[in-house]
């Protein structure tokens, strides 16, 4: 999935996003599956190393059949059975939780397009489990939202502070980036992905 060259010709008005532009690679590991999914994996993989993450969610994914609808063996599963996969007992109630939202309020096959970014973060949020960047992500990777900035991810927060020199912090700190990245909508998305992919490089430090 290349990236427009309209969207690429937008963000290099801004001379220090444009190094990266210029020097950073962008990749797209996978296709979206559904938000259900990647919220539950999204879940699994919080605050653990990607080998981490790819083992328990293996495991957890190995423990379920196709005859089965997944959320019914989620909620057939106790607490103990999904932490036998390498799960906290936190995440295996958010998994849980998440589920209930989902079957509750007929979510599944649901539509998101005619929905805001604010309106989807607000109904997500409402899951116990689920805070704002976890939505934010689900926007970016699995509705290709173009005009997202998650202020709330140290590496986006950090690389901004560095490559643009920002001093203040706290409150003013986050209505400073908010204005640093005003000229990139609306494809914030984007500068985000740059400011990730320099994350293994030399350009910001």
């Amino acid at each position: 999935m290349d990236i427009r060259p309209d969207i690429i010709s937008h963000l290099k008005q801004d001379k220090q996003l444009a190094v990266l532009i210029d020097q950073c690679e962008i990749q797209f590991y996978k296709s979206p599956l559904s938000v259900y999914d990647d919220l539950i994996r999204s879940v699994v993989s919080q605050q653990l190393s990607t080998s981490a993450a790819a083992t328990i969610y293996g495991r957890f994914v190995a423990s379920l059949t196709d005859s089965v609808p997944v959320h019914a063996q989620i909620l057939s599963k106790s607490i103990d059975e999904l932490r036998s996969y390498g799960l906290s007992i936190q995440k295996a109630g958010y998994i849980q939780n998440i589920t209930r939202h989902f079957i509750d309020n007929d979510l599944f096959d649901y539509n998101w397009e005619n929905h805001t970014d604010e309106e989807i973060i607000s109904e997500l949020t409402k899951i116990k489990g689920v805070g704002k960047w976890t939505v934010e992500m689900i926007l970016m990777f699995s509705m290709y939202r173009e005009d997202v900035l998650p202020l709330d991810d140290l590496i986006i927060r950090n690389h901004m502070i560095a490559l643009y020199g920002v001093k203040s912090t706290g409150k003013q700190m986050i209505a400073d980036l908010t204005e640093i990245a005003a000229p990139w909508r609306p494809f914030r998305t984007y500068a985000c992905r740059y400011l990730w992919a320099a994350k293994d490089s030399e350009l910001i430090k």
